[in-house]
């Protein structure tokens, strides 16, 4: 409902109240909005979704983990530059025949997906390896992002 006010003396009074939802085939109009805008809003997040990611840190190192399934080593392109970790990947599968899909939901296509990793690490030592559908990064700390006990002095 749309409440629309005037003010008198500093103090709101109701003037009309619309609930423009009512108003002569709105609703419909709405409704078929409100479905399109779902359609778009879960297509767009759809590859992004499809591909999820665990990122965490130990004491030595931060760790990425990410679900890839049915992609190989030479499907992925991982890249690092300074903080930002880059992963894409392409997923397409040969057909064999054209297809008329009832529902698709394995991702298709390319990806990709940077992160602002927490804490600075080597470059030069980070290793990745995918097994099982599974792509896992691991990215040394740099000794000054490694956590440092600091000794209590008393006076």
């Amino acid at each position: 409902m749309l409440d629309i006010m005037r003010r008198t003396n500093d103090q709101p009074v109701p003037y009309r109240s619309w609930n423009l939802a009512n108003v002569g085939g709105f609703s419909d109009l709405f409704s078929e909005f409100d479905r399109l805008w779902r359609e778009v809003a879960s297509s767009f997040g759809r590859w992004v979704d499809s591909y999820p990611v665990d990122l965490y840190e130990t004491g030595e190192e931060v760790v990425l983990e990410m679900a890839v399934p049915g992609l190989s080593k030479d499907d992925l392109d991982i890249s690092l530059e300074g903080r930002q970790l880059t992963i894409r990947g392409n997923f397409n599968p040969a057909a064999a025949e054209e297809r008329r899909y009832w529902l698709q939901g394995i991702p298709r296509g390319s990806f990709s997906r940077t992160l602002t990793l927490p804490a600075g690490v080597e470059a030069d030592k980070v290793q990745a390896t995918v097994q099982n559908g599974l792509l896992r990064i691991s990215m040394p700390k740099t000794s000054e992002a490694k956590a440092r006990r600091i000794a209590v002095k008393a006076e």
